[in-house]
């Protein structure tokens, strides 16, 4: 194709694009959305369209007239930069004070048009949510010399931000977080919230300085009895906090007035002047809306969660001291799990923003890049690989999984279904297989077949993949499969599910599949909450109903096992990721890069709106995705 023919296809096929999601995206705030959150939306929009279009030319059609009017009416109260071109997943960290602007809650227009209607109902955590981990560090008091266990220095506070620049970490900020948790958007790489308990004097002498030197943001919970007040140590003034509370790194939570040990030991009045009042003097004093809580001592049970929820906070922060979780692993908005700051270093092994939005309107994204993902969960490390394309390979013997990967394009693979143990060098699998490799169906024995019926049948096409008991009579033919998947690329019968609609399996559904209850190394497949395959492997030894609960904690949708014992293998180029030597294998399932098409790249220019420092990071702008989402209630609909 003629190189001037090619590129002018592509200019006006992004531009007709481009202005068809300009066009959903009107009809869409006017009639889908509530006049509220439809402004607040094309507030955002005015910024990262430029009211005139996306940046591509005279193509692109401007808003309607009375919307760009209310839009610049409304951005008069909270003024957008014009656009930064970015790439989607590159989202860096808030500016120090000096830069004057915020970074953007999600990572692109596209990101927050796709996650806004898709929010869960408040206060729910996104299903895709649960594939990030995010952790969120807590402080108490950065002082001179140490009077507790848990006080920091400055200077090792100052060591503790230069390991998260280091290391590569994004601090966030707390309606970054919220807004991750409600709707699965991607936050940026190896997100962390830093969050500082009491209001002590040196929050304000020590940590808010090395915060605005390094630019990273910060989350305060002020209980206001202590405010001018030395319970035991200094606390804050309102000057001091007013100065704090007017800087965009800064957010302000409520924790309480008193700073009861336990809320929930509090009769029904106490309790509601606790978290009721507090948000009201902070809100009197400062003059910043204050949406998030935090619960003395991480303290609270039902009735305390329903009181915060009544007062109209949209987050509420917790602690443990018995059990590590990220805030992905939470189990509501308004429970956040924290980590001691003493834990920063599996916070910097661990952190991750999650996966790419799968594409409108499909429940599959085989357009994401393959990434790595370590997790240790209950003691058990699991290694995964998500993202690409999934690719079975069928080999003419037994090898090594990096051997059968070697000279394609595989990213990595696992070792893939059960196969025949009679002869050594044997390729028979137990049950059909038909994979890419090859182009030819294998159908499986008449022996074998009747066997396994009911176990997952794996069906994998150009766009998507199904799995579904194995009937012996229907599905082994590729006639049979074809009236499933008619575009079926890849199919082979896995050992059993592990994970199915979101949830681990029970023991009784692995019927008389041998050694499922016993622990065992076990390799596994299958597709996330963000519509990605994933590959992988349990680097513990593990049984088969233990590791589906893990990986529906993990955010996997559907899993199948696909073996257990010496032969589970997961390769990474030429790698092997297991800590043993396995045994050859005749099949693989391989995550290949994703097909890049012309169109993906457009999309990926697509513009990101920055707020400016004049939105202070807590009114309208960020307002517009944590406080207005579909699902999340606003203050003044909160009963009472």
């Amino acid at each position: 194709m003629a190189r001037s023919r090619r590129r002018g296809g592509f200019v006006g096929l992004r531009e007709r694009s481009l202005a068809g999601v300009r066009g959903v995206t009107q009809r869409w705030i006017r009639q889908a959305l509530p006049v509220g959150i439809a402004l607040r939306i094309a507030l955002l929009l005015a910024g990262s369209l430029s009211l005139g279009g996306l940046g591509v030319g005279s193509a692109a059609e401007p808003l309607d007239r009375a919307a760009e009017s209310e839009v610049r009416r409304f951005g008069t109260e909270c003024p957008v930069n014009r656009p930064v071109a970015q790439e989607a997943e590159v989202a860096g960290p808030l500016a120090s004070n000096a830069g004057g602007h915020s970074a953007p809650l999600f990572s692109s227009v596209s990101d927050m048009l796709r996650a806004l209607p898709l929010a869960a109902p408040f206060p729910q955590i996104h299903p895709q949510a649960r594939l990030g981990r995010v952790p969120v560090l807590m402080y108490h008091d950065v002082l001179p010399r140490k009077e507790v266990f848990f006080d920091v220095t400055p200077a090792e506070f100052e060591a503790h931000l230069q390991a998260i620049r280091d290391n590569g970490l994004t601090p966030i900020h707390l309606d970054q977080l919220v807004a991750h948790l409600a709707t699965g958007a991607p936050l940026p790489p190896k997100p962390v919230l830093l969050s500082f308990d009491d209001g002590y004097l040196g929050h304000y002498e020590h940590v808010y300085p090395l915060l605005k030197q390094y630019g990273y943001p910060g989350v305060f919970a002020i209980y206001t009895g202590k405010v001018e007040r030395n319970y035991g140590r200094p606390g804050l003034t309102w000057a001091q906090l007013r100065e704090m509370a007017a800087d965009p790194l800064v957010a302000i939570a409520s924790h309480s007035i008193t700073h009861p040990k336990n809320l929930a030991d509090l009769d029904d009045p106490e309790l509601r002047w606790e978290v009721t009042e507090s948000k009201r003097i902070l809100e009197e004093k400062l003059g910043v809306s204050v949406k998030h809580f935090v619960y003395p001592e991480g303290n609270y049970d039902e009735r305390v969660k329903a009181a915060v929820r009544q007062a109209g906070y949209r987050s509420a922060l917790t602690m443990s001291n018995q059990v590590d979780r990220f805030a992905n692993e939470s189990e509501d908005l308004l429970s956040i799990d924290r980590l001691g700051q003493s834990k920063l270093s599996m916070a910097i092994a661990q952190a991750d923003g999650g996966a790419p939005l799968p594409p409108p309107g499909s429940a599959f994204n085989f357009t994401a890049p393959v990434r790595k993902r370590q997790l240790e969960l209950d003691g058990v490390r699991l290694v995964l690989f998500s993202g690409g394309r999934p690719v079975t390979l069928h080999a003419d013997s037994r090898y090594q999984v990096s051997e059968i990967i070697a000279n394609t394009p595989a990213v990595a693979a696992v070792d893939g279904g059960f196969f025949s143990m009679k002869y050594l060098d044997s390729n028979v699998m137990i049950g059909p297989v038909y994979s890419q490799n090859t182009g030819q169906f294998v159908p499986g024995s008449a022996w074998d077949i009747s066997k396994i019926g009911g176990r997952p049948l794996v069906l994998v096409g150009p766009a998507g993949v199904k799995f579904v008991p194995f009937n012996p009579q229907q599905h082994n033919t590729l006639a049979g499969i074809r009236k499933l998947m008619p575009d079926v690329t890849d199919a082979f019968v896995a050992g059993a599910w592990l994970v199915k609609d979101g949830k681990g399996r029970s023991p009784a559904s692995f019927r008389d599949l041998f050694g499922f209850d016993v622990p065992r190394h076990r390799a596994f497949w299958g597709i996330d909450q963000a519509g990605q395959p994933v590959v992988g492997v349990s680097k513990e030894r593990v049984d088969s109903v233990a590791l589906g609960e893990l990986l529906s904690r993990a955010g996997l949708r559907e899993v199948v096992m696909l073996d257990s014992g010496a032969s589970a293998s997961l390769a990474h180029g030429d790698e092997l990721l297991v800590d043993y030597t396995p045994r050859p294998v005749p099949h693989a399932v391989a995550l290949f890069p994703p097909v890049e098409s012309e169109m993906a790249q457009g999309c990926s220019e697509l513009p990101v709106a920055r707020a400016e420092s004049g939105c202070n990071g807590r009114d309208r702008c960020l307002d517009a995705l944590t406080a207005f989402v579909p699902g999340t209630a606003p203050l003044d609909s909160v009963p009472r």
